[in-house]
């Protein structure tokens, strides 16, 4: 069949796309690595695909982030094959999956007037049909460690385990950095590190401030001012003392500071 005939109901480009992923994926004429691949081992590459998509939007580079929508879309086909050829799902399933939940979840536009009971209300009747009945069910385990914390948190603050404000979880980064000093084994400070980030993040919460993008920013300033400071050492650092790269350090951050 030529690509330029679509096998499915699919768009064009859709379809041309699960074409060239069944050809791909065929087990006497496709690609070896392509064939190889399952569930497990593409996993790694759809989460940096989401990430590129979010830096290329951070950015605000349109061409880049038509790209990577696209790549984030194959990693859906990819799994979708797989699926489809262990007799599990196909596209169209998922496909279907999902415009039942967003008209399900979306009641005020797609129900009758007057009908709202809310996102939120809607998920969590959604995880009542869960076998895991606890507040936090489908909190997923792959989400990056600090976002995981956030959802975590927000989960148990629904039903009122939380903070009254944030004196709360400010007293507790004293608390764990206490606890931290008085580590004694590797295990133990990993622990005490482990308990101040997951505070940390806590403390970012009630300040309504989001711990990931704070990390982010964070780790650009961090980017840009080293940078300035190899341009402003002219040598390498490693043959510098501590109070001179302090001093490049604070030169550095006071010469970003003046740039628009």
């Amino acid at each position: 069949m030529s690509l330029k005939e679509p096998a499915t109901d699919a768009p064009t480009g859709l379809a041309e796309l699960m074409e060239i992923m069944q050809r791909l994926r065929d087990p006497h004429t496709g690609c070896e690595w392509d064939r190889e691949q399952t569930f497990e081992t593409i996993a790694p590459y759809t989460i940096e695909e989401a990430y590129e998509v979010a830096d290329a939007i951070h950015r605000c580079d349109m061409h880049h982030l038509k790209d990577e929508l696209g790549d984030l879309q194959l990693q859906v086909v990819y799994h979708a094959r797989i699926a489809e050829e262990l007799g599990a799902f196909d596209l169209t399933d998922v496909m279907a999956a999902i415009c039942s939940k967003m008209i399900r979840r979306h009641p005020h536009v797609f129900g009758e007037e007057g009908e709202s009971p809310g996102w939120e209300a809607l998920k969590a009747a959604e995880r009542n049909d869960h076998p895991d009945s606890s507040a936090l069910a489908g909190v997923a385990l792959s989400l990056p460690a600090l976002k995981r914390a956030e959802k975590l948190q927000r989960r148990a603050a629904r039903v009122g385990f939380d903070w009254p404000d944030a004196s709360g979880p400010r007293a507790k980064l004293d608390e764990e950095l206490g606890e931290l000093d008085h580590a004694a084994s590797e295990d133990e400070r990993r622990h005490e590190i482990g308990d101040l980030l997951f505070s940390v993040v806590n403390c970012a919460r009630h300040l309504g401030i989001d711990p990931e993008a704070a990390l982010r920013e964070a780790n650009q300033r961090f980017d840009d001012r080293f940078r300035r400071v190899e341009l402003l050492a002219d040598q390498p650092l490693h043959g510098l003392s501590i109070d001179a790269l302090e001093e490049l350090w604070q030169r550095a951050k006071r010469e970003l500071a003046l740039e628009p």
